[in-house]
């Protein structure tokens, strides 16, 4: 190679860095943008609804009056709307990454299912909304509940927990897989004690994710008739009498922290919009604790990797 060789073999060099260098400063500013933003919205509802904050506000039903209004039955109703949430998509959603990545024979049937997946993570949440008024508010008569609310928002972040679980299955490598099987263990020996226990550390936070962002989904809801203002709770899933567990909170009429949000930002009184910036604050401490669980989980679960 002759000095004008390497002259030009420099020069691409120093181009490369050069487009390193762009791509990390681009990078940089994206991020700084996206956490002033954050920053500011989160200033600006500590600033509005701080002073609300307190016992009274999660243990007060809505109110005409802004002063004596809460979140009682709001923060409830997401407790349990999340419950059958949960109850449904993770299991569902594991299971099916776990065949689609460990079982399914990859052909033209499996081909198609992926892609439909892959759509499905991007259709817009009401869709999924007219989806849950159409099945099981009115083919399956559930009717405005929590099991239909549970159910739409199962089937919304479903197509994220597969995909997150698949992810994470093709991350762990290959030679855990070939030394189970040399050993004599079946594929669901492989997969249970080998290949699930390194994955899980993905699994988790792809779970965590997909739960918080149907705590904070609006549009479904408000499709399936979710209401705004109400003065009870669902009934106790604990009773004195056997067997001492019930389900019919499932069926009771609800609301959850969006709607109630979305209601209070309706109104004009200044009042009413403290307190919406108020349960806001609150909605984002839980989704934040959601991802800090998230972060803490996958940290732990990655220092008992031995690869």
């Amino acid at each position: 190679m002759g000095i004008a060789d390497l002259d030009i073999v420099r020069r691409q060099i120093q181009q490369a860095k050069r487009g390193d260098l762009i791509f990390v400063c681009l990078g940089l500013a994206a991020l700084a943008v996206a956490i002033s933003t954050f920053i500011a919205l989160f200033g600006n509802m500590l600033n509005d609804g701080l002073a609300r904050l307190g016992p009274e506000f999660f243990m007060n039903y809505g109110s005409r009056h802004a002063d004596k209004a809460g979140i009682l039955a709001a923060w409830v109703g997401t407790l349990c709307v999340m419950l059958v949430t949960a109850a449904v998509a993770v299991p569902l959603g594991i299971a099916s990454g776990i065949y689609l990545e460990e079982y399914a024979r990859k052909n033209l049937l499996t081909d198609l299912i992926e892609i439909n997946i892959s759509n499905l993570a991007g259709v817009p949440s009401i869709v999924y909304g007219l989806l849950g008024l159409g099945v099981f508010v009115y083919a399956f008569g559930f009717g405005k509940s929590i099991l239909t609310a549970g159910l739409t928002l199962a089937l919304l972040i479903l197509p994220i927990i597969i995909v997150a679980t698949r992810e994470a299955l093709r991350s762990v490598p290959g030679m855990i897989r070939e030394g189970a099987f040399a050993l004599g263990s079946t594929r669901w020996q492989t997969v249970a004690h080998h290949v699930m226990p390194a994955a899980m550390p993905g699994v988790l936070t792809g779970v965590i994710l997909g739960l918080s962002r149907a705590i904070g989904e609006t549009a479904p809801l408000i499709v399936i008739g979710t209401l705004t203002f109400i003065t009870f709770l669902p009934p106790a899933p604990i009773t004195p009498d056997f067997p001492f567990v019930s389900f019919a909170w499932v069926n009771s009429q609800f609301t959850v922290m969006p709607i109630q949000i979305y209601d209070w930002t309706s109104r004009p009184q200044a009042a009413f919009q403290a307190n919406a910036s108020t349960a806001g604050l609150v909605l984002v401490l839980m989704t934040l604790l959601m991802n800090g669980l998230a972060i803490w989980l996958r940290a732990r679960l990655r220092k008992r990797l031995k690869w």
